[in-house]
């Protein structure tokens, strides 16, 4: 168990090596199952992660431009452009080109890509919406906290804009 101590109005935070390795265990057996249901269903489409990542935030904020997806996804160009390719070619994304700036080209769902993406997120959101269910309200508070404190700063700014949605 965790050693939690105050020192002058902090509490400081103990784990043990064993402690931090069984928690990343569960991340990686967490990450395996919240990602099963979407693969299956990748998986008819002949579409792998990238292309769930990239559905899901150009979802998240429609005409997101190629250079800002490339860098929320952290991939090569040479990579989304793979991605970007089979998703315009089988319908499920659009790129426009920019109205400032004629070379950019913004992405957007089409009724194909947003069906895609909405049966994607109703499996995720139901395996974590049961898990919150089972750990409880203090949990879900403190996990949001710990994934929030794992992410790298310069990234922070795009899970922190305003998307219309709930936060």
């Amino acid at each position: 168990m965790a050693d939690l101590r105050r020192t002058g109005g902090e509490t400081l935070l103990f784990l043990t090596d064993a402690q931090l390795r069984k928690g990343i265990e569960a991340m990686f057996f967490a990450y395996r199952g919240f990602t099963a249901d979407p693969d299956r269903i990748l998986e008819r489409f002949g579409y792998g992660r990238a292309h769930h990542r990239a559905i899901h935030f150009i979802n998240r904020s429609p005409g997101l431009n190629v250079n800002t997806l490339l860098t929320i996804l952290g991939i090569t160009k040479q990579s989304l452009n793979r991605v970007l390719r089979t998703l315009i070619e089988d319908g499920m994304v659009e790129s426009r080109v920019g109205t400032r700036d004629r070379r950019e080209r913004h992405l957007h769902l089409t009724e194909r890509g947003a069906a895609l993406e909405g049966d994607l997120s109703i499996a995720q959101q139901a395996r974590m919406r049961d898990a919150f269910r089972r750990a409880g309200p203090d949990a879900v508070a403190g996990f949001r906290a710990v994934l929030e404190e794992m992410m790298d700063p310069e990234l922070r700014r795009y899970f922190d804009a305003d998307t219309g949605g709930e936060t």
